[in-house]
This record gives C-alpha cells, structure tokens and sequence, in this order.
C-alpha cells in the first residue's frame, strides 16, 4: 500500500439479522486490501433492495454471509491505496464498482472499502459521485436483462416498475437501442416515464387490458423487475415468439422459457454506461439521498418501496 490510515473507520453495521433498524453507525477496522484489490474512499452507495435483504439474512442460503458484516454492493469514490499488482488505476483516481464479493461480510456502507480490480471503472469527467454511486448494480442489471432477451431497434419493450432504479435505467438503454418501451407503473409516475421515453401503463388487475390497449398485438419482449402477478401474466402480454427476463423469480421466469438475470460485475459494462451518463444519454434520477448515520432510514425506504429512481448514501 501507498498510503496508511487510522486504524478505524465508520460504517453502517449489521451485528444480528433483523429489520433495518439493527444498522448502526460503528467503528471498525480499515478493510484488507489484497494484490488485485483497491482501497476506495466512498463519497457515495447506491441503495439497492438487495441490501435490506442481506440485512434481513435472506441472503444466507444463496452466499457465504458472516456477523457482523457491513451491507453494500455499489460504491463511488476515490482510489487511496491500490495492492501489489493492481496498475489499472493510481491513488486520487475517481472510481466506481458493483463491488460485490464472493461472501457477504464487507460491503460499501462505510467510509473505506476494498474492490477488486475486476469491478472498477473510472468515473468520467462530468458524472458527480451521487450519480456514479447510484449506477452500477442497478445500471447493470439493466443492460444485462436488455442483454438476455437480445433487445434490438425493432422491438417492442414492456418494463414492469419502470419508474423504480433499475425499470428507470431499463427504459432508457432500450430506447438507446432504437426500441419502443411501454413501462409499468402508478400514475403518479407517468409523466415521469415519459420524460425517459417510455409510453406509460397502469399495472394491477387491468395490466393486461391496458398494455393490449397500446399493443394490440403484443409485446416482443417482457422485463420483470417485480415478479408475483406482473410475471404471471407474461403469456398473456407477448406477442407470438415473444421473450422474457426476469432478476426476480427464477424458477418462474425458467417456467415461462424466459432467462433470469443476477447482476454480474462487469468493469467494462459498467465503464460504458459512466460514459452515457457523461455524455448526456442516460439519466441518474436521485430521490433522495442519506448520510452515512441514517442508513438504517435508507434501507427502509428502499424496502417500504415505491421509490423513483434510485436512493443513494453519502459518506
């Protein structure tokens, strides 16, 4: 390492699974920093429903989870220390990731963490931490999802919840595709929908009429981003060779012959949508954004739902 720290740093704390309310603000030791690893100074979390889920122990069955741990998955900030191996990037380089590891135990909620240089991408100039912060898991899923279900200039694109952060980013890299999307959501969103390019629906008992009503004929591909009755409907909504992909309900989405999707890191994915929201191509909506000691509150407004576009924490 390059650089020494104080011994502790604060982070968001889980110490027994439970509601949001058992995070706590701690000190704890600076991460461990292997060869092919970065030590980042986080200026900003995305907040994804994934992390009130590790918080809950619904993690346990799916990865490797130790108490305590710290949640997190994305993470943007500035590079201060770099292992052995790593040239890729200097201390004072701005960096993001979808900094998910192998076990759940060290994640981003904190003002210092360890990402492998696998995961990280410099943050162009021009895109704030907030915005890189709030990107990568939820960027990523998107572009993936589009990926799986081969989303081409000649589609029609229904996005369940596309108001929320990955239905935001969903609708707008399918339009960066040349497709016409139909989004998902309250009607409170609506105009919001449309300012991403979307033609909005109302979801609930009336999806499948309502969706119908602006495609007689159907859709050519579904993205389920809610699972339960959005899913269920899925035959009732595609047009003859239709396709789906879901991040939510694997076995179901297996069961309609569609593809599930969970967010793999991808450093030069994640490098190109920087670059679109550098360039103005793709929108970083905030909600709202927490500081490091109100991350217990993040966590449960991410969970209560209903959330447009994407919550973030400031450290």
């Amino acid at each position: 390492m390059a650089q020494s720290f104080a011994p502790d740093m604060k982070a968001a704390l889980v110490r027994a699974y439970g509601e949001p309310s058992v995070v706590e603000t701690a000190e704890v030791e600076d991460p461990l920093v292997g060869p092919d690893s970065v030590l980042v100074r986080v200026a900003a979390a995305g907040v994804n429903p994934v992390d009130w889920n590790v918080v809950a122990g619904n993690l346990q069955g799916r990865f490797p989870s130790h108490l305590p741990l710290i949640p997190g998955w994305d993470a943007a900030g500035e590079v201060v220390g770099v292992g052995s191996a790593v040239v890729e990037v200097t201390p004072g380089d701005k960096v993001a990731a979808y900094a998910r590891k192998d076990h759940i135990q060290n994640g981003t909620f904190a003002e210092l963490t360890a990402v492998p240089i696998r995961a990280l991408a410099k943050i162009p100039d021009g895109v704030d931490f907030a915005a890189a912060g709030a990107l990568p898991l939820a960027g990523l899923t998107a572009e993936q999802l589009l990926d799986a279900a081969e989303v081409g200039s000649s589609d029609t694109v229904l996005v369940h919840a596309a108001g929320g952060g990955v239905g935001s980013f969903t609708v707008q890299l399918a339009k960066l595709r040349g497709a016409r999307v139909i989004g998902t959501g309250g009607s409170a969103n609506h105009a919001y929908l449309r300012s991403l390019g979307a033609e909005p629906v109302e979801y609930g008992d009336t999806l499948v009429d309502n969706v119908r009503a602006v495609a007689p004929e159907g859709v050519d591909v579904a993205i389920d981003l809610i699972g339960g009755d959005a899913l269920e409907a899925t035959p009732a909504l595609l047009a003859d060779g239709g396709r789906t992909a879901s991040s939510i309900d694997a076995d179901k989405v297996k069961e309609l012959g569609g593809r599930y999707v969970f967010v793999r890191p991808d450093a030069e994915m994640l490098a190109r949508l920087l670059g679109l929201v550098a360039d103005g191509g793709l929108k970083v909506e905030i909600s709202h954004a927490f500081p490091l000691d109100q991350a217990a509150e993040a966590l449960q407004t991410s969970r209560a739902g209903h959330v447009r576009g994407k919550l973030v924490i400031k450290v």
